[in-house]
């Protein structure tokens, strides 16, 4: 009755329109109640305890100081000098502007761990730069979101953060070097179709006539946001900081590139940066606060188990388990953000990996390949939409482009399926 009650409020709020942390709050804040009326036991204290116990992790301090990070290298015009950099090393040509897009996100990737500040990024330079070379926008907008999405996998991600502080046995470091190679390998497997589609639908005809960047000066120029992977992930890996300090770090070395070495950044700009990354790291720690009361309502009443027991007995087997959750995740990425679907799912999924032995590193980055798909398959489709509202298209104009470069990704998530050591080999070799 009352694990009934917990996914029926949850998904009617849901279609009402209520925010999905606001939903799982109240879900989970309705069924505490329901049961301390009836055992007396539970204790309506449980709301605001798992409220704050959901926010109390250390690994999560990591997440402002990384979303501010993605909105400082945003304004201080890294991201157009790596344009440039990139530009300079494979030239110009049909299907090179969107191939420097990927490449670029990507490497922003290892800056910032949020895919739609990367968009936004990235999609401020490029967009404007393909459209001017005859490439349609929606397409310019469906690489875009699909190159961002990337920035998930490639470390620092917050994600990995997200999915650490809820899985035992993942670390930050263990998961951020699992997800380096299926990260590069995804941005390799989009390149394929963003480029296949240009050069068959006959885009980017003005690019040859564009100048090329000169490779000496636009690498010069470049130099410090080429070195900001090198300093963040240099020092976790030399163990001089931890990734939660890496993202101070991380803070200050954009903040010194911004205003001192390329004064593309005044203190007035702090404000606003603050204001924008404040506001973006307070709606992702309240719906992790408020998933804290849905998952304990879902282990303190018994949904897991019998869930749990079904799937095992179910008869599909290992891999038939495997195919569901995929299934499952690819149509839940069309309308939920990937933090949601972690703190919602991750709980119900534990008891399954440990049932078949599934590795939590290996697991975590499988279901990271999920969101990023999610992350620009309409409907909802965060960085999509970010791509969208720069390049001024909707977003239904953008699914023909989009369909290739889904598959594409979905090929990456297949070989990291068939073939674990490619999430798992790095973090075993690195010792962690």
């Amino acid at each position: 009755m009352i694990a009934t009650l917990l996914f029926a409020v949850f998904i009617v709020t849901m279609l009402l329109g209520v925010p999905i942390g606001a939903s799982l709050g109240l879900a989970g804040a309705a069924a505490i109640a329901l049961a301390n009326s009836q055992t007396q036991w539970f204790g309506l204290l449980a709301v605001p305890q798992n409220f704050y116990a959901g926010l109390g992790k250390y690994p999560l301090l990591a997440i402002p100081m990384f979303v501010l990070v993605g909105s400082i290298f945003d304004r201080s015009g890294v991201a157009a000098r790596l344009v440039n950099f990139a530009t300079a090393i494979v030239g110009r040509g049909p299907g090179m502007l969107p191939l420097i897009t990927i490449a670029v996100a990507m490497f922003m990737g290892g800056i910032s761990g949020s895919g739609p500040a990367t968009a936004a990024a990235v999609g401020g330079v490029m967009i404007a730069a393909m459209t001017k070379a005859g490439y349609p926008r929606a397409y310019s907008a469906s690489v875009v979101g699909a190159a961002a999405a990337t920035d998930i996998l490639i470390p620092p991600s917050v994600a990995f953060i997200v999915y650490s502080v809820l899985v035992p046995g993942a670390s930050v470091p263990a998961l951020f070097a699992a997800g380096l190679i299926p990260g590069v390998l995804v941005g390799l497997a989009l390149i394929v179709p963003a480029v296949w589609m240009a050069r068959k639908h006959g885009m980017g005809q003005l690019e040859a006539d564009l100048p090329r960047p000169p490779l000496l000066k636009s690498f010069i120029e470049s130099i410090w946001g080429l070195l900001a992977p090198v300093v963040i992930l240099g020092g976790m890996r030399m163990g001089w900081f931890t990734p939660t300090e890496a993202a101070v770090v991380a803070v200050f070395y954009g903040l010194f590139v911004g205003m001192v070495i390329h004064r593309t950044m005044t203190w007035r700009d702090l404000f606003p940066v603050l204001k924008e990354s404040g506001e973006l790291s307070a709606v992702i720690l309240l719906v992790v606060a408020l998933a804290g009361i849905f998952a304990f309502s879902l282990s303190t009443l018994g949904v897991i188990d019998p869930i749990t027991h079904a799937i095992v007995n179910s008869g599909l087997g290992e891999y038939g388990v495997l195919t569901l959750i995929v299934l499952l995740l690819v149509v839940l990425g069309m309308f939920l953000d990937g933090i949601s679907i972690f703190l919602i799912f991750v709980p119900l999924m534990w008891p399954l990996m440990q049932h078949y032995h599934w590795d939590p590193v290996w697991f975590g980055v499988l279901l990271t390949l999920m969101v990023a798909m999610g992350q620009f398959t309409p409907p909802l489709a965060v960085n999509l939409m970010v791509s969208c509202r720069i390049a001024g298209v909707s977003m239904e104009t953008t699914v023909r482009w989009v369909v290739p470069l889904v598959l594409a990704l979905g090929v990456v998530v297949l070989m990291v399926i068939v073939w674990p050591q490619l999430a798992l080999w790095l973090p075993q070799a690195l010792g962690f």
